[in-house]
């Protein structure tokens, strides 16, 4: 799995990135909301990144901060719900408006995006409801998952890589000690979570 790309932005064709990580031309498909606040190309960049494996194509979508992708990840587990229309979501939407729809069962403000109709829209209210955490807010790019150290997003990814959903990742790495190391924080987190089911 690629989990963040750094390097040079070569081209902005919207959707589309091209980022050269040292000789190798990364495609990445970016939500509207991370193509309109890139630096001109020329410059490095950093993207959360996403890969989806198909039999026909290997496909790798990136996200300004960590909140767009958790919630690109909450949204694509949804049945029906394939990457492009999660992309076109967080495209019209920014984290903390999806959360505020979802909460509110606003299926209004989802139909207004392009290729959501209403049944769509239901269903994506009724999925999401106990999906998104109130920290993922994306607001003014200051996701609450930046609060975490970095030991701790590593852990977070993993637990959520294995299946593990938000709300338990997020317990057990609460539970944890702040100076823990990534492999030692899996581990005990791995430990807490199987107490817990």
């Amino acid at each position: 799995m690629i989990g963040r790309i750094t390097g040079l932005l070569l081209e902005k064709l919207p959707p589309l990135v091209l980022v050269d990580v040292q000789g190798v031309g990364y495609e990445i498909d970016v939500p509207m909301s991370t193509f309109y606040n890139l630096p001109p190309t020329g410059n490095l960049i950093t993207l959360h990144t996403h890969l989806v494996v198909r039999e026909d194509a290997h496909l790798l979508f990136g996200f300004a901060t960590e909140a767009e992708r958790q919630a690109f990840r909450q949204l694509v587990k949804i049945s029906g719900v394939g990457a492009r229309t999660a992309l076109a979501l967080l495209s019209g939407l920014s984290v903390a408006d999806l959360r505020q729809a979802v909460a509110a069962q606003d299926s209004g403000r989802l139909i207004k995006i392009p290729g959501i109709g209403k049944k769509t829209a239901e269903r994506l209210l009724l999925e999401l409801r106990d999906k998104l955490e109130p920290g993922l807010t994306g607001a003014a790019g200051t996701p609450a998952a930046t609060r975490l150290s970095s030991n701790e997003s590593d852990v977070l990814n993993a637990l959520l890589s294995l299946g593990y959903n938000d709300r338990e990742a997020n317990w057990a790495i609460r539970q944890l000690s702040p100076d823990t190391t990534v492999s030692d924080g899996i581990r005990q987190a791995l430990k807490l979570l199987s107490k817990e089911k």
